[in-house]
Parts: structure tokens; sequence; C-alpha cells
């Protein structure tokens, strides 16, 4: 069988993009979707996602990570498959769709480039030793580092994720610098089981909890750098609750092909 696939990047977070409006891809297939990511074999990427139609809502996000497994929300993964949407004609500037973690709503500009991706509230954030825990869709463990760009981070990072806390469910883990009037983050990402050059869920989650580290509340605007470009995140918090949450930054298509699966 031959299928029509994009390539979209947000801030070097890639992915393998499928219109799957007509249900043609039976995409309940590890094997495949993670030959389809594996950048020597396959056309590659962080993840493998599927726009599908969807009662009450412009699409549904459907999302792999790239071993194969159904994954939890995908923040920049989100915001590709919004400039997906466009490009394919299903939406124009807004749109309300369904991912793993529930409704998201979007902007877009009219370039079709720059996405501004509304997430989930967050109301808990727990500790461990000197890190941040909580959840963005995605569970993220963030701790503040020190000459992070020299750091192991896929070392680090790996050691941490598969600690006998985190092992059986897995964890992001987010190192944090300060930057400028935001911060610089590198994140190992579960399910890639590597080092991304940017995670959504993951900036959203350090902006986050460095509002809660600095005692800051009222509307906070947090840019982030991550290796792969510039994401900005802006939200509400009350010192209790964090609401309107947006992550924004460039999704851009890179290219589009044909692939034959079995």
């Amino acid at each position: 069988m031959l299928i029509h696939f994009y390539k979209y990047q947000g801030a070097g977070n890639d992915f393998i993009l499928v219109d799957n409006r007509d249900n043609a891809v039976n995409h309940q297939n590890p094997g495949l979707i993670a030959r389809l990511c594996d950048r020597r074999f396959g056309i590659g990427g962080d993840g493998m996602m599927f726009l599908q139609n969807l009662e009450g809502y412009d699409f549904e996000m459907v999302y792999y990570n790239a071993d194969g497994q159904p994954s939890s929300m995908c923040g920049n993964g989100g915001r590709c498959i919004v400039a997906f949407a466009k490009h394919l004609g299903i939406i124009d500037t807004e749109t309300n769709f369904l991912a793993v973690d529930g409704p998201h709503y979007a902007k877009i500009s009219a370039s079709g480039d720059w996405v501004s991706l509304q997430m989930i509230d967050v109301d808990t954030i727990k500790r461990d030793n000197g890190a941040y825990v909580l959840n963005t869709g995605s569970p993220h463990y963030i701790t503040l580092a020190d000459n992070l760009k020299d750091k192991n981070v896929y070392q680090e990072g790996r050691a941490i994720r598969n600690n006998d806390t985190y092992r059986k469910e897995g964890i992001n883990i987010n190192f944090v610098e300060p930057s400028g009037d935001g911060y610089f983050v590198r994140t190992y990402e579960r399910g890639v089981e590597d080092e991304t050059f940017a995670c959504g869920t993951g900036v959203t989650a350090v902006a986050l909890a460095m509002a809660k580290h600095n005692n800051q509340t009222g509307h906070i605007n947090t840019p982030i750098k991550a290796l792969g470009g510039d994401l900005n995140i802006h939200f509400d918090y009350d010192g209790q609750k964090f609401e309107s949450i947006f992550l924004e930054g460039p999704a851009v298509r890179v290219f589009e092909g044909e692939v034959e699966i079995d």
C-alpha cells in the first residue's frame, strides 16, 4: 500500500503526518510506526501523527512516539498538526481539535507557520528532592542545571528516566538554565529515548515550574530557547492553578512524499 506523508518540524521537533480522514491506514502497528520514524531505515521523526475526522471537532490528533507506541500529548506535534490542517484546507486561523489529553484550541498565523496552542490547565506540581514533577499533557521532571550546553543530557536524562521511581511509566527529563529574560532547556524524551531538539509539553512544564520556583503570580510570559529554536509560553497563575496556558512557536512543512507500507 502506498501512502502519502508530510514531514513537519516545530523548533526542530520533527514529525511524520498522514491525512487519514478516510481511515485508509490501520496505524495500530508499532513495528510499522517505529520503522517509518527510524532515521536510517525510514523517513525519520520524533513521532508520527494521523489526522482523522471526529464529530464535534475540526479533527482528531492521533499521535505515536518514535518507538511505535501510543503517546501522551505532544505539544510541538499539536502545533504541527494545526499547521497541517491549515495546509489541507480544514481550518483557517482558528481550530478546536481533540488530542489524547482532551480538547485543544489553537490559533495559526495567516502564513501558516506560527501556531499558538492552548494546553491543559495544571493545578498540581510535586517535588522530587530539588526537582519539580508535573503533567502538562505528558509527565515531566524539571531540574535546574549549570553549564547546560556542556551537560550529557542523554546519559543523565536516561538515568533519571529509568530510576526506580520512573522506570515503569516513564517520564520526560528537562534540564533548565536561566537565559536572558527566560530559560535555556534541553530535554530527554521517553518513547524517543534520546534527547530531542525541543519538547512542547516540556518547555510548558518548565515555564510553570519556574513560575512556582520564583513565587510569581499573575499573567506570566516565558521565552524558552531549545536546541531547535525559540518558543514562548504565557499563562495565568493565581498561586494555586495555572490556566489559559499557551505554547507558541514555529510549525513548518519540510517536505512531502510517498512511502510503501506492507
